[in-house]
C-alpha cells in the first residue's frame, strides 16, 4: 500500500507539472493535447492506466521529447505492464525509478513519426529513438517484439499511442 501511495503522489504532482492544455502556436491556431498530454489524461481518468509510465517519462526527463512538432509514435506500458516488471526484476517502483538505464528502457519504446496500427506490417522493423529495433509481427493479435498490442491509434496531436501489456527491454 505505501508503495501505491508514492506512486499517487509521484503522479499527482507530475500532473500538476505536465498540464498544459491546448498549446497555442505561432500563428495563433491551437493544437489538440500531445502525447504527454495524452498520457497525463489517461492516468490521471477514474481508470488510470499509465501512471508508472508518467512517473517513468518525469523522472527520466523525457516529457519534453514528446511535446514537441515532431511526430512518434508510442508503445505504452500499462500500469500492469510495470508491475508484471518490477516483479520479475524483484525491484521496487523507487529502484526502476533511479535505475540509470530508465531514459533508454523508455525511448526504446518511442519510434520516430506517426505509424498507426493499419500501417504496420508482418515483420516489420522499427527502429526506436534509442537506436534499436522492434520487431512488429501480425497473427491473431498484433505484437511488438513479444508484447502485446492491446489498444491501438490513441491519437495525439503530435503522434499515435499504442498500448502494450509489456514492458519492452531494450538487448
Amino acid at each position: 500500500m505505501k508503495v501505491k501511495g508514492i506512486i499517487v503522489m509521484m503522479v499527482f504532482v507530475m500532473v500538476m507539472s505536465l498540464s498544459s492544455g491546448v498549446l497555442a502556436q505561432g500563428n495563433g491556431a491551437k493544437r489538440g493535447p500531445t502525447i504527454t498530454d495524452t498520457v497525463v489524461s489517461t492516468a490521471s481518468a477514474d481508470n488510470p492506466e499509465f501512471t508508472i509510465l508518467l512517473a517513468a517519462l518525469q523522472q527520466a526527463e523525457l516529457g519534453g521529447v514528446l511535446d514537441g512538432k515532431r511526430q512518434f509514435t508510442v508503445f505504452a506500458p500499462t500500469d500492469a505492464a510495470f508491475a508484471n516488471l518490477l516483479e520479475a526484476l524483484n525491484v521496487t517502483p523507487e529502484q526502476l525509478l533511479t535505475n540509470p538505464d530508465l531514459a533508454s528502457i523508455l525511448l526504446y519504446h518511442v519510434v520516430p513519426g506517426r505509424i498507426n496500427a493499419s500501417d504496420l506490417e508482418d515483420g516489420m522493423l522499427l527502429r526506436t529513438i534509442n537506436g534499436q529495433k522492434i520487431k512488429i509481427s501480425l497473427g491473431e493479435t498484433a505484437k511488438v517484439n513479444d508484447s502485446t498490442i492491446v489498444k491501438a491509434d490513441i491519437s495525439a496531436s503530435n503522434g499515435v499511442i499504442h498500448v502494450i501489456d509489456a514492458v519492452l527491454i531494450p538487448e
